[in-house]
């Protein structure tokens, strides 16, 4: 550049900044992380204070003084403001996760209530509310709903559910779910499971949480409240889990054979009515069934009950309800009568047998039950308390069972 004599150089700001910058090497500039380490179980406190750590100032270089920059890495470190120091008490064992974890990230909490009426056999579920559910919609809500199952046996049969509530991430159901036909030893061996889900009605529904309550600590007759935080489902055994449950496989083979002694249980239950009218009748009433063995593709049946008194000589005895289209609980309540004497009655087995329509071949047998003086269990106490209180109804539950003898479509 030539300038005439006599004439002062005109220099631009920018060449002036550029005049005036101190030569040397760039020092990269410290991010706010560096301030606050991130430790981790494996890694001491120590090892994270190192001062021979890349990216770090030495520990004599120029740190402290009144206007040097504050550097809590380097030991002794101060400032004008004061001394920011490290207690020797801090807990090294906690691993500070990112915001975004989803081991950090709540499912929300859900409140219901639980009553088990012993009287009737039933077990009610009121859902309440949840509150600061996980957003599962792109609107950053969720479209909740609640399912119940009883475990072990979760199915069609004993699935439950409330209502949907849209756009909500508190929705309020106080919506009560019943499941009959619930024995005392139903409420000492089975567990609830509890699971809000997000419906979507373009792909399939999404799980949010769940939570698992063991109904023998809900006591008879006695409502018990709930306000639980939501869970992610329990994970599968993994192969040393699975390894270790072979040594005990003598174990499990006992406790599969207990379960196969109860797997009659599982064929559903029927609520029946049994009245002995003088000075001579028996009213037999068919109420309900309760999660009855799915026996259609669809995991539903289609179930009707047939009665029948025992020895029928004359084949007419048979009484049949009407079908109740895909459905494993139905309700018929329907009533038949037999015209019998109270002494003809105590030589007699009522037979109660629960069935599938199918259209066009033969009807799919679902479990049965046969009450007389020589039954045992449920069946031997509800025909004794028939016969004792005429008269009077006599209502009782009763678990269907397939290896009902003698049995005919």
């Amino acid at each position: 550049m030539t300038v005439q004599k006599g004439k002062r150089m005109a220099i631009s700001i920018q060449e002036h900044m550029a005049i005036n910058v101190c030569p040397g090497p760039i020092r990269p500039i410290r991010q706010i992380s560096a301030y606050f380490p991130r430790l981790s179980p494996t890694s001491s406190f120590s090892d994270s204070l190192s001062p021979n750590q890349p990216g770090f100032p030495p520990a004599g270089g120029g740190a402290s003084g009144g206007g040097g920059l504050l550097s809590p890495l380097s030991p002794g470190a101060t400032g004008g403001g004061g001394t920011l120091s490290v207690m020797s008490s801090m807990d090294t064992s906690v691993e500070i996760d990112s915001c975004d974890s989803d081991d950090n990230t709540s499912l929300g909490t859900l409140e219901f209530d639980l009553l088990y009426e012993s009287a009737t056999s039933s077990l009610h579920c009121t859902v309440l509310k949840a509150k600061g559910l996980k957003p599962m919609d792109f609107n950053g809500l969720a479209d909740p709903y609640v399912k119940l199952h009883l475990l072990p046996g979760a199915c069609k049969a004993n699935k439950l559910k409330t209502k949907i509530v849209k756009n909500t991430l508190n929705p309020v159901w106080n919506e009560t779910l019943t499941y009959c036909g619930i024995t005392e030893e139903d409420m000492y061996r089975k567990t609830l499971r509890v699971s809000v889900c997000d419906e979507d009605k373009l792909t399939h529904n999404e799980f949010i949480g769940e939570s698992r309550v063991a109904l023998r600590r809900v006591k008879p007759n006695q409502p018990k409240h709930f306000n639980v935080c939501l869970e992610h489902p329990p994970p599968l055994a993994s192969p040393t889990a699975m390894s270790t449950a072979l040594r005990g496989i003598s174990c499990y083979l006992r406790e599969w054979e207990t379960e196969q002694q109860r797997s009659l249980e599982e064929r559903g239950r029927l609520l029946l009515c049994l009245q002995f009218l003088p000075p001579g009748g028996l009213c037999v009433g068919v109420r309900r069934c309760a999660h009855l063995a799915a026996m259609d593709v669809n995991g539903f049946s289609d179930p009707y009950v047939k009665t029948y008194l025992k020895p029928d000589v004359k084949k007419k005895s048979k009484h049949k309800t009407a079908v109740i289209k895909k459905t494993l609980n139905p309700e018929f309540n329907e009533e038949f009568f037999y015209e019998i004497t109270f002494n003809e009655l105590a030589t007699k087995t009522l037979e109660v047998t629960v069935w599938d329509y199918d259209l066009g071949k033969s009807n799919d047998f679902i479990g049965g039950v046969s009450l007389s003086c020589q039954s045992q269990g449920d069946a031997l106490q509800h025909w004794i308390d028939c016969l004792k209180n005429k008269g009077k109804k006599v209502e009782r539950w009763h678990t269907l069972t397939n290896d009902l003898p003698g049995f005919q479509e």
